[in-house]
């Protein structure tokens, strides 16, 4: 005999399926947004894959358990794109390349600033990227740095030690001197959270300009060096297991 679909919440069966957040979803159903077959979603509603749920009138397809199969996707940002859907002030943003999904959307795993090129990760798992992003996860986001002029051991210990920005105090778990020729100098530095701007901002705090700065690891997954700017690929099984175990508490 057959046994019939798990069910559970709307809420929770939407956010595997990539549509938003949890809390995005109840707010939708609020507004009446969402449909379970033909009827206006309450609430804690629970759903199977049996069920016909519509988005704004838009088919929502889940897989017979239930969830989607989580999918990462690596891209190097180069410098000029925006980490939005949409910006009326920019014409390109990280999302104009990347593939179609079939259901669900692109999440993007943190951002970049529009002058910062390296690793950005996306997946349709919203519920991974949540936790990859939540600053108590402290997974580590690992930058090439290249500055101009000569930093003392001073302002490295600083920077180590902890610095008070506009928004709060703010370190570095980790600086590396990767050498140099000239005005420019290279650091490999490693962060556990991912503020607006933070690496620039603790740098420029000790009074150092970064030229050039590129993201090349979060958490588990390194940037390929075989990679260049504008590509995107897909993380494999082993990579994406690694990424849940960086959140694994």
């Amino acid at each position: 005999m057959k046994s019939e679909p798990a069910a559970e919440r709307v809420q929770k069966a939407l956010a595997r399926a990539g549509i938003g957040s949890r809390r995005q979803i109840e707010g939708w159903i609020k507004e009446g947004r969402i449909k379970i077959n033909g009827k206006t979603a309450i609430p804690g509603a629970h759903v199977s894959s049996k069920d016909k749920i519509k988005f704004d009138n838009r088919i929502v397809r889940f897989s017979e358990s239930g969830q989607e199969k989580t999918k990462v996707l690596a891209y190097y940002k180069p410098v000029g794109e925006i980490c939005a859907r949409s910006d009326p002030k920019h014409k390109k943003t990280v999302f104009d390349k990347l593939p179609k999904l079939s259901n669900g959307r692109w999440i993007n795993i943190g951002r970049l600033d529009i002058n910062t090129i390296g690793l950005l990760l996306f997946t349709n798992n919203v519920e991974l990227a949540n936790r990859l992003m939540h600053p108590s996860s402290q997974v580590e986001r690992e930058y090439a740095v290249r500055v101009l002029g000569e930093v003392s051991n001073k302002q490295l210990q600083a920077m180590l030690k902890g610095v008070r920005l506009d928004d709060g105090y703010a370190r570095f778990s980790d600086i590396v001197d990767s050498g140099g020729e000239g005005a420019n100098h290279w650091y490999h530095v490693v962060l556990m959270e991912g503020r607006n701007r933070e690496v620039r901002r603790l740098w420029e705090s000790q009074g150092v300009k970064v030229s050039r700065l590129m993201r090349v690891r979060f958490g588990s997954y390194i940037l390929p060096r075989s990679k260049h700017p504008g590509e995107f690929w897909n993380l494999n099984e082993s990579d994406i297991k690694a990424l849940n175990k960086d959140v694994e508490k």
